[in-house]
């Protein structure tokens, strides 16, 4: 696998531990950099479906003059966003604001969209996938219960599908579930090798 990649030298522009994993499981050699405030914000007027591509490539841009440094980089960088009711739900700034965001997709169906960008000095391609989950109807104990256990302060839509609310709460899903963890790697993997 290192070979089919070696031409290039791999950035993950991800602090997410959850994408770390999910690259590395893929046997793709990478090194993580990761810069503070980037500006995430994104005009009011896009379209819901289009924000985590269009975040995705801000990121991208944000990381411009690695390819000045080395020609043979190439970045990966990757948004998700939950929406529910047509809002986007990003990280809760806190505790109660990620309880909140629960309450708002037990017993419902909603959607996670990743968008990733792949980019290299010459070329730049990004995509996004989308997964429906549905959140069970659980109680506000056992919601509260997962909030002060998890802290999920870092998770787009208040939860992490590989943790207990995934285990204990999700429904179902239709598409891919790495997705929902924040890489869709089947995707990843083949835009990669047609890139």
């Amino acid at each position: 696998m290192k070979n089919l990649f070696s031409k290039y030298h791999i950035v993950l522009a991800s602090g997410s531990p959850r994408r770390q994993e999910l690259l590395a499981s893929l046997g793709i050699d990478f090194r993580v950099e990761v810069r503070d405030g980037i500006d995430e914000s994104y005009p009011n007027s896009l379209s819901t479906k289009h924000v985590a591509e269009f975040l995705a490539k801000k990121k991208a841009a944000a990381y411009a003059d690695l390819f000045d440094a080395d020609p043979d980089t190439l970045l990966i960088t990757a948004d998700t966003v939950v929406i529910c009711d047509k809002r986007i739900l990003g990280k809760p700034k806190d505790d109660d604001e990620a309880l909140e965001m629960l309450r708002m997709l037990r017993g419902k169906t909603h959607k996670v969209i990743t968008g990733v960008s792949i980019t290299t000095a010459r070329a730049q391609t990004s995509f996004s996938v989308k997964t429906k989950v549905m959140l069970n109807a659980v109680s506000d104990e056992l919601l509260r219960h997962y909030v002060e256990t998890a802290h999920p302060t870092d998770k787009a839509g208040a939860y992490g599908i590989q943790e207990w609310i995934g285990l204990a709460a999700v429904g179902y899903i239709e598409g891919s579930y790495h997705n929902v963890m924040g890489l869709p790697t089947q995707r990843l993997f083949q835009e990669l090798q047609t890139f």
